[in-house]
C-alpha cells in the first residue's frame, strides 16, 4: 500500500520542488511531516527471501548477503493486526485525483496504471524471494483478506503448483503476477535462470485461468515482461500479448529498475521512477528477518529502522530513527544506500 492521502496532499508542493522552485530544507521537512499520516502504511511484507532463480537483473543473485529466512507466523500476525485498508470514499477520491493529475485513465492497462491504481491499495507479499516457496503463503493471504486488505505478489511461473495456486485463489489473493521475459526458452533462461520454460508456464497459467473462470474467482492474473530494450523485445512482447489475447489477464511491459549496478541506463517510462523517492513519508516495508525498512529496494537490510517482532509499527514510524532518515533525504550525503545505490532521486537533490 501507498499512503494515497500523502500523495494527494503533497502533489502541488512536489511539483514546485521538482521544478527547483524551493530551497528551504527545514520548511520542506516540516510540510512533508504535516502531510504524512501518523499511522503507518505498509507497502510490502517480504514473507520469504528464498528463491530458486538466478535472474540477471536482480541484486539478490550477486549482491544479497543476508541469510535466507521465512518470516515467522507470530510476527506476521502482529503486523497484520496493525494494517487497515483505505475507505471506499478515500479510494474514490484517489481515482479522481489520478485521472486529473496524472492523466492515467481508470480503465487502462500499463505500468503506470498498475502503479497508480493497484499498488496503492494492496499489501505486496514479495521481496527478494518467491512467495510460491513459502508454505504459509495462502494462510498469510487469508489473514489479510479477512481484514478486507487486498494482496498482490509477483512470482516465477516455473514454480506454479496448480493445487497450491487454487488454494491461493480461494484464500482471496487479489492480484497474482507471473513474470515472463520471453516466449523463447533460451532467452528466458538467459535472463531468469535454468528451469524456465515458456510453453510449460503458459500451459499452467491457462489451466489456472480455466479454473478461475469456472469458479468465478476474483483474483486478477497479471502477466508482465521487463523491458530490457533488447532488439527483439517488442516482437517477443507482442507474441506474449497475442498468446494471452482474450484470456482475461492484465498484461503489460514493465520498465526495468535496479539500473544503478548495470551499464543499462535507458530512461524509465514509469511515473514511479521519474518522481523523487517518497517512501520515507508514504509507507514502510518489513523484510523476512522482521526488519522494518523504508522500502523494498534495501535488499540487504542496511537501513533498519525497527524490528516488527518487538516494536509496534506506529512507534517505529513516528520514532527518532525515522525522523533522522527522512532528514537524510533532504540532506543527501554519500555513503548510504539511498544516495549511492538506488535509481530514485532524493527530494533534497531538487532543492534550488
Amino acid at each position: 500500500m501507498i499512503d494515497i492521502r500523502f500523495y494527494m496532499k503533497v502533489h502541488d508542493l512536489k511539483r514546485k520542488l521538482m521544478a527547483r522552485q524551493l530551497q528551504n530544507k527545514e520548511d520542506l521537512l516540516e510540510q512533508f511531516d504535516q502531510f504524512r499520516s501518523k499511522t503507518p502504511v505498509v507497502f510490502n511484507i517480504e514473507t520469504t527471501n528464498a528463491c530458486n532463480m538466478k535472474c540477471t537483473m536482480c541484486p539478490r543473485t550477486t549482491l544479497m548477503t543476508r541469510r535466507v529466512q521465512t518470516l515467522d507466523m507470530e510476527t506476521y500476525y502482529r503486523i497484520v493486526e496493525q494494517i487497515e485498508p483505505f475507505s471506499d470514499e478515500e479510494w474514490s477520491a484517489w481515482e479522481d485525483f489520478v485521472e486529473k493529475r496524472y492523466a492515467v485513465p481508470k480503465h487502462s492497462m500499463n505500468e503506470n496504471h498498475f502503479f497508480l491504481y493497484i499498488i496503492p491499495k494492496v499489501v505486496i507479499l514479495h521481496g527478494y524471494g518467491d512467495p510460491l516457496l513459502d508454505r504459509h503463503i495462502a494462510q498469510r493471504v487469508k489473514l489479510l483478506a479477512e481484514r478486507n486488505v487486498e494482496t498482490y505478489f509477483s512470482c516465477n511461473p516455473t514454480n506454479i503448483d496448480i493445487e497450491k495456486t487454487i488454494e491461493l485463489f480461494e484464500s482471496g489473493i487479489s492480484y497474482m503476477k507471473y513474470s515472463i521475459e520471453s516466449v523463447d526458452d533460451e532467452k528466458h533462461i538467459a535472463i531468469r535462470g535454468r528451469g524456465c520454460s515458456f510453453d510449460e508456464s503458459y500451459k499452467k497459467i491457462v489451466t489456472l485461468l480455466g479454473y478461475k473462470k469456472k469458479y468465478s474467482c476474483k483474483t486478477v492474473v497479471v502477466i508482465s515482461m521487463i523491458d530490457f530494450n533488447n532488439s527483439w523485445q517488442q516482437q517477443h512482447y507482442d507474441k506474449l500479448r497475442d498468446a494471452f489475447q482474450g484470456k482475461d489477464v492484465y498484461i503489460y511491459l514493465k520498465s526495468q529498475d535496479q539500473h544503478w549496478y548495470k551499464e543499462n541506463t535507458d530512461n524509465t517510462k514509469s511515473i514511479h521512477w521519474s518522481e523523487f523517492c517518497q517512501f520515507p513519508w508514504s509507507s514502510l516495508t518489513i523484510n523476512s528477518q522482521g526488519g522494518i525498512l523504508a522500502c523494498g529496494q534495501d535488499y540487504n537490510g542496511e537501513i533498519v529502522l525497527g524490528n516488527a517482532r518487538t516494536d509496534t509499527l506506529l512507534d517505529v514510524w513516528n520514532g527518532e530513527k525515522y525522523r533522522r532518515f527522512r532528514d537524510s533525504h533532504l540532506n543527501p550525503a554519500p555513503g548510504i544506500k539511498c544516495t549511492d545505490r538506488c535509481d530514485m532521486t532524493l527530494a533534497g537533490d531538487f532543492l534550488a
